[in-house]
C-alpha cells in the first residue's frame, strides 16, 4: 500500500499533538480548588458544634485587628533575617524576634518559586502548578477565591505600592495603587523608592484597613550579584528602617483604637546560592514571615525561635484576622499562636471554622474521602467540641471542661494537619498513567518517522507501506483487546483519578486502537527492515547506504539536546551542550572532508589531488546516497562537478581550514562570557570590560602601540605625544575602546554606586 509522504506526516503531526496533549494533562495535573464558585455574599458560615444545646455562635467572629499592613519583600529568604546578615544589618527586626512582640516562621514556598504563583499562593492559600509559570509574565485577574476579593467584599479598604502583577490580578480592588515594573532587573533602588515615598502620606491617614507593599531590590540586586554581593546587606538595612517607620505609627495609632493592628513582614520566596529562584532548593522555598502585634503577649525571658510553616497558612490567618470567611481552595491551617491568647471558646470557634472549610474542598477534590485520616479525626473533633460547648452553657467552669478544651484543641490541630497534607498531596499528584500513554504515542510516531525517513525524503516522495502477513495480523488484532483489558484494569484499581478513565469508553477505545495501530506498524516495518538486510548480505556489498555518519550524528544530537531539556540541571547549562555540540559537529564536518579529499571515498576511487593540484572529482559519492547536511555537498559530484573541484589555490585551503576557524571562534566566544549556573562566577573577559574604564583604556592603548619596542621608543616623548602615536597605530584600538566604554555605560546601568 502505497502512502504519500504529506499525508503520512500530516497523520504524525496529528498524532504528536494527541500524545503531547495527553501527557501535558498527566504533568499539569488539575489543581486542588471548590467548585462552589466564587459567590460568598449569601452564604452563612458554618455553626459552633453543639450536642443537645442551641449555641448562639451562627455568624463569623469579629476581627481580631484593626488594620493590616503587609510588607512583602521580594526574595526574602529565611538566613536574610534569621541569619547572621540579619543581625548585622536588620537590628530592629531582630530585636522584634527576640524581644518583642511578634512570632517568628519560617514559611516554606512550593515550587515553582517565582513571583505571581507565590502572591496567588499568599491570597488564596492554593497551590498553584508548574503552569503558573508561564502566566507569569502575562499575569491574568485572579478569579479564584481569595482574602483580597474578601476584603474588598466586605467594605474594606486597601491600599497597594509595589510590583504591578498585584494589580494585574486584582485590578480592581484597591482604592489607591502605585504599581512598579519588575522586568529592570538592574534597577534596584529606584523601584524601592517608588513605594517608600508613599509611606509618610498613607502612615498619616486613617481611611484605609489594609496596606500592602512589595519591594523588589532585593531580588533585583540577587539577579545582578547574587545573595553574597555587599549591596546585599544594604538592601536589607534599608527595609529594616523601612519596618520601624511602619511599627512604630501603627503603635501610635493604637493608642486611639480598640482592636491592635498587625504587620506582616514575608517574602514570597528565597534566593539561590546563584542569585536566581525558580527550582526547589533549600534556598529558594524557605522564607521569613514575622507577624508583629501589641496583641501577642510575651513574658520576660520567652525565647521564640522560628517554626517552620506552609506559606499557604497566611491567607486562612489573614480571613481571620479581618473577620472574613476562609477562601474556598485554601489548603493552608490557621496560624495558631496568632489566636492563642484568644479564650478557649473562641479558639475553638476558630479552628472549627478551619476544619470546616478543608473537609468541604477534601469532598469536592478526592472522591474517597471518607477514607481519609484527616476527615475521620475532624468528625471526631466535631463531636467532642459539641460536649464541650453544651457543658460550657451549662455554666460548668470545672478542671473536665478545661481539660475537655485541651483535648478538642489538639485534635483540631491533628485535623488540620491531616487534612492540608491530603489535599497537598492531591495537587501534588501527577497523572501517571495519562503521561505514560502519552509517552508511548509519541515514542511509536518518532519510530516510524526514523524508520520511513529515508523513503520519505526521496525524490518519489511515496511510502510503501507493507502488509502484515496472516499470522502478524492475528498479533494485531488481539493487540487492541490486550490494551483494552488493560485500561479497565486501571481504571478500576486507579478510582476514577485518571484523565483517561474519566472519557467515554468509545474515546478510550479508541486511543487504544491507535496505540495498537502504529506499534504494529513499527514493528511491520522492523521485520521489512531486517528482511530487506538479510537479503542484501547474500549480494556483494554496494556503496548504497541512505545514512551517512555526519547524517546519525545530526539526527543523534538532536535527540540528545531534546532529551536533556527534560531535567532543570541540563537546562541551566544547557549553554555547555551546545558547546559540546558545535564542537562535536565542526570535528565530524572536518573529518568528512579529509576524508573525502585525501583518502578517498569507500565506493570510489582516491580522486582527490595533493597541495596544488585539481581538485575534480574529489568527492565523488555513490550512487543512490542520500544528501547529507554538508555545506560543501559533497555527494553530487556524480550528477554535476563537486565544489570542491572547482576550488583552486588559497580558496581550496580555506575550505579545509574553514572548521578549525570556526572551532577557534567557538573557544574564544566561550572565555567572552561565563554562562549557565556552576561557572557564572568565573573570571571571563565580560568581567574584565566592565571591571574598570581606566585599566581598559590602558590596555587598548598598549594594544594600539604594539611591541614593548614601541612603547620605550615613545616614553621620552610628551604624554599627549604618546597618547597620538599609539591611536594613530591602528584602528582596532579605537573600536576595542568603544566597545570597552559601550560596556562601562551598561555597568554603570548594574551598579549606580560607580558613578
Amino acid at each position: 500500500m502505497r502512502l504519500g509522504s504529506g499525508t503520512f506526516a500530516a497523520c504524525c503531526v496529528v498524532i504528536e499533538v494527541l500524545g503531547v496533549a495527553l501527557f501535558l494533562r498527566g504533568f499539569f495535573p488539575a489543581p486542588v480548588c471548590s467548585f462552589s464558585g466564587t459567590e460568598h455574599q449569601t452564604e452563612s458560615p458554618a455553626p459552633e458544634p453543639s450536642a443537645g444545646a442551641i449555641s448562639n455562635w451562627t455568624k463569623l467572629p469579629p476581627p481580631l485587628f484593626s488594620k493590616v499592613v503587609i510588607m512583602l519583600i521580594d526574595a526574602l529568604r529565611d538566613d536574610f533575617v534569621f541569619g547572621s546578615k540579619g543581625v548585622k544589618f536588620m537590628p530592629y527586626t531582630t530585636y522584634l524576634v527576640e524581644k518583642g512582640s511578634s512570632h517568628s516562621f519560617v514559611a516554606e514556598a512550593k515550587p515553582p518559586t517565582v513571583t505571581m504563583p507565590r502572591i496567588k499562593a499568599l491570597m488564596t492559600g492554593s497551590l498553584p502548578g508548574f503552569i503558573d509559570v508561564v502566566r507569569n509574565l502575562n499575569s491574568p485577574t485572579l478569579l479564584e477565591d481569595n482574602v483580597i476579593t474578601r476584603a474588598k467584599a466586605a467594605g474594606k479598604r486597601i491600599i497597594f505600592y509595589g510590583d504591578e502583577t498585584w494589580v494585574k490580578l486584582f485590578p480592581k480592588h484597591f482604592v489607591e495603587y502605585d504599581g512598579t515594573t519588575s522586568f529592570f532587573v538592574s534597577d534596584y533602588t529606584e523601584v524601592d523608592d517608588n513605594v517608600t515615598r508613599h509611606l509618610d502620606k498613607v502612615l498619616k491617614r486613617r481611611d484605609w484597613d489594609v496596606l500592602i507593599l512589595h519591594y523588589l531590590g532585593l531580588d533585583h540586586i540577587g539577579h545582578i550579584s547574587g545573595p553574597n554581593s555587599p549591596l546585599i546587606g544594604r538592601k536589607l538595612s534599608e527595609m529594616d528602617s523601612v519596618l520601624m517607620k511602619i511599627h512604630t505609627s501603627l503603635l501610635s495609632e493604637e493608642r486611639e483604637t480598640l482592636l491592635p493592628n498587625l504587620l506582616v513582614l514575608c517574602g514570597d520566596h528565597g534566593m539561590s546560592e546563584a542569585g536566581g529562584h525558580g527550582a526547589s532548593s533549600v534556598e529558594e522555598v524557605n522564607t521569613a514571615m514575622i507577624l508583629i502585634s501589641s496583641a501577642f503577649e510575651r513574658k520576660p525571658g520567652d525565647v521564640r525561635r522560628p517554626k517552620y510553616i506552609q506559606q499557604t497558612d497566611l491567607a486562612a490567618t489573614l480571613s481571620i484576622g479581618l473577620g472574613l470567611p476562609i477562601p474556598k481552595s485554601s489548603v493552608g491551617n490557621l496560624i495558631f499562636p496568632v489566636i492563642e491568647g484568644k479564650p478557649m471558646r473562641e479558639q475553638l470557634r476558630f479552628l472549627h471554622l478551619n476544619t470546616v472549610q478543608l473537609s468541604k474542598l477534601l469532598q469536592e477534590n478526592v472522591p474517597s474521602y471518607k477514607k481519609e485520616p484527616g476527615f475521620e479525626q475532624f468528625k471526631v473533633s466535631e463531636r467532642l467540641h459539641g460536649n464541650w460547648v453544651r457543658l460550657y452553657l451549662e455554666e460548668n467552669s470545672s478542671e473536665v471542661l478545661s481539660n475537655l478544651g485541651s483535648k478538642v484543641r489538639r485534635q483540631y490541630l491533628d485535623a488540620l494537619r491531616a487534612l492540608s497534607l491530603s489535599l497537598s498531596r492531591q495537587a501534588a499528584q501527577y497523572d501517571v498513567y495519562s503521561m505514560a500513554v502519552g509517552t508511548v504515542l509519541v515514542l511509536e510516531v518518532l519510530a516510524l518517522l526514523l524508520l520511513s525517513g529515508p523513503r520519505a525524503l526521496s525524490g518519489k516522495a511515496e511510502l510503501d507501506v507493507p502488509l502484515p502477513s496472516p499470522a502478524f495480523s492475528l498479533l494485531c488484532y488481539l493487540l487492541p483487546l490486550g490494551l483494552v483489558a488493560l485500561h479497565v484494569t486501571v481504571c478500576t484499581s486507579a478510582g476514577g483519578t485518571c484523565y483517561l478513565c474519566s472519557l467515554p469508553w468509545l474515546t478510550a477505545g479508541g486511543v487504544m486502537v491507535l496505540i495498537s495501530t502504529l506499534l504494529c506498524a513499527v514493528l511491520s516495518a522492523l521485520t521489512g527492515m531486517f528482511a530487506g538486510g538479510k537479503r542484501l548480505s547474500k549480494n556483494p556489498p554496494q556503496c548504497n547506504s541512505r545514512w551517512s555518519e555526519l547524517d546519525l550524528l545530526i539526527l543523534l544530537g538532536t535527540v540528545g539536546h531534546t532529551l536533556s531539556l527534560g531535567a532543570s540541571s541540563f537546562i541551566e547549562e544547557e549553554p555547555q551542550t551546545w558547546y559540546f555540540l558545535v564542537n562535536t559537529l565542526c570535528l565530524a564536518l572536518c573529518h568528512e572532508i579529509y576524508r573525502n579529499c585525501f583518502l578517498g571515498d569507500d565506493c570510489a576511487p582516491q580522486s582527490c589531488p595533493h597541495a596544488g593540484e585539481d581538485f575534480d572529482g574529489v568527492a565523488a559519492a555513490p550512487q543512490g546516497k542520500s544528501p547529507g547536511p554538508d555545506v560543501w555537498e559533497l555527494d553530487r559530484a556524480s550528477r554535476h562537478p563537486s565544489p570542491l573541484g572547482a576550488l583552486r589555490g588559497p580558496e581550496r585551503w580555506m575550505v579545509l581550514a574553514s572548521p578549525w576557524l570556526i572551532l577557534t571562534c567557538c573557544r574564544l566566544l566561550r572565555s567572552l562570557n561565563q554562562t549557565g549556573v556552576q561557572w557564572a562566577h568565573r573570571p571571563d573577559l565580560g568581567h574584565w570590560l566592565t571591571s574598570n574604564p581606566e585599566e581598559r583604556a590602558l590596555a587598548c592603548l598598549r594594544l594600539g602601540c604594539g611591541s614593548r619596542g614601541e612603547l620605550r621608543q615613545h616614553q621620552a616623548e610628551p604624554e599627549h605625544v604618546r597618547m597620538r602615536a599609539c591611536w594613530g597605530s591602528t584602528t582596532t584600538s579605537l573600536l576595542i575602546f568603544l566597545g570597552s566604554c559601550s560596556t562601562a555605560g551598561r555597568s554603570a546601568d548594574f551598579h549606580p554606586q560607580m558613578h
